[in-house]
């Protein structure tokens, strides 16, 4: 067997297994969960006034539910659990930041306004990041369970039990 055999084997065994979304998964419920633990942490009524900016109804209720959803579902999301259910009002949150913040400063995360003597300062970024947000959550919602995640758990137990049916009790 040649190196190129055998690499291309390992990235058969990747795909067919699902490892490639393992480090997707990973960094993206990262990300929604230290976004909710900092919303969290500075209390949600902080968050408030830039939903009473946004015209978001009920600001207050909606800071706390948004803090606990991204905080809790970014948990869930690195567990692997409910992805694709978490995957709906994770991309309201991305979209609702999207077009009411982030669309107004163009695609681009990175806007340098000035380089001074304490190094590089930044402006508001755009849209890029919350698009490659939604991609994926996307991939994640459509690509199934992944290794290493309590969803393909709940799958093979799912599976074993319906196994264990004796087929004529089926429906």
């Amino acid at each position: 067997m040649t190196i190129g055999q055998w690499v291309a084997g390992q990235r058969k065994q990747i795909a067919q297994g699902n490892w490639a979304l393992l480090p997707l998964r990973l960094m993206v419920g990262f990300g929604f969960a230290a976004h909710g633990y900092a919303k969290l942490a500075r209390g949600p009524a902080t968050f408030a006034p830039i939903l009473i900016a946004l015209g978001v109804p009920a600001p207050f209720f909606t800071a706390w539910a948004t803090s606990l959803v991204e905080f809790a579902g970014g948990i869930l999301m690195m567990l692997g659990a409910f992805v694709v259910p978490l995957s709906l009002p994770l991309a309201a949150m991305i979209a609702t930041a999207m077009f009411g913040v982030h669309v107004r400063y163009g695609f681009l995360s990175i806007r340098l306004q000035a380089l001074s003597a304490a190094g590089a300062q930044f402006g508001p970024i755009g849209y890029e990041l919350d698009l490659l947000y939604l991609v994926a959550i996307a991939t994640l919602a459509l690509g199934g369970s992944s290794p290493l995640s309590v969803d393909r758990w709940l799958e093979a137990r799912n599976s074993r039990l319906n196994e264990e049916v004796p087929a004529a009790s089926k429906p």
